[in-house]
């Protein structure tokens, strides 16, 4: 049997070792770790009597109990398989490919946008006004612009701080940009659960890491409490940004 072992095998290996810590990392970020688990031990028990020793009537039971749970593990984990099926799509290297499908005279963010936003986080940072700004890139954000309130107007300074202002209706929630332009505030945006963020990072940090997890946007936080201004992409933080900074990152995702 040793002599059967060819490239393929461990080329299947790797993958399937690839799949299951996408998995576990998946299940991590979204608190489900223990279900995880759970699953896992399930599956090593049913290849164990099922396969390995051949127990035909304990076999049967979790045959059967196999073809019901992952009908019912499709639903209960409907959120989760579909943002991995999302977070797929929006790596890098899928997107590369779809750039070279894609006109080259395009321009994917109008560079109008990343002035007024600095300069509108640095007012407020000064002013410790709390803010939460998201910028769309590849991925849609369509279901989280579905929870707030239309705007479709252009980028301005004085729209930004007239939104967040402490005592305005749309203060709440997060402000999405879509292709240089305010498409919707007052927004809710999907709360990460990963316990690595430091406790002193509140709610709105955690809203734009959990946007940042499930998608390949850009959430600018400016604290309330501090008034220091950063960003979340990629499933990382990036803090205590200067405008110089800001600008720079801005502009480096157009």
């Amino acid at each position: 049997m040793f002599f059967d072992f060819t490239i393929k095998d461990i080329i299947d290996i790797l993958l399937f070792a690839l799949l299951l810590y996408y998995l576990y990392k998946l299940m991590k970020d979204s608190g489900s770790l223990n279900i995880f688990v759970g699953i896992m031990m399930f599956l090593f028990v049913w290849v164990l009597v099922s396969k390995i020793l051949s127990m035909r009537l304990l076999g049967s039971v979790f045959d059967q109990m196999m073809n019901v749970g992952t009908i019912a593990l499709v639903v209960i984990f409907r959120e989760e398989i579909r943002n991995f099926f999302k977070s797929l799509g929006s790596r890098r290297y899928f997107k590369y490919m779809s750039t070279l499908f894609s006109r080259k005279d395009e321009k994917d963010v109008s560079e109008a946008y990343v002035m007024p936003v600095v300069k509108a986080c640095m007012s407020m940072a000064q002013q410790k006004v709390g803010a939460l700004i998201v910028i769309e890139q590849k991925v849609s954000l369509d279901d989280v612009i579905k929870t707030g309130e239309p705007i479709n107007s252009d980028v301005s300074q004085r729209l930004i701080e007239a939104i967040f202002f402490k005592n305005a209706p749309l203060h709440d929630g997060a402000m999405v940009i879509r292709g240089g332009r305010i498409v919707a505030a007052q927004c809710l945006l999907p709360v990460s659960h990963d316990l690595n963020i430091p406790k002193r990072l509140g709610l709105r940090h955690r809203s734009a890491m959990g946007v940042s997890e499930n998608s390949d946007a850009i959430a600018i936080i400016v604290s309330e409490e501090t008034g220091n201004i950063s960003i979340a992409r990629n499933g990382k933080f990036s803090l205590n940004l200067d405008a110089h900074k800001l600008e720079q990152i801005l502009s480096a995702q157009r």
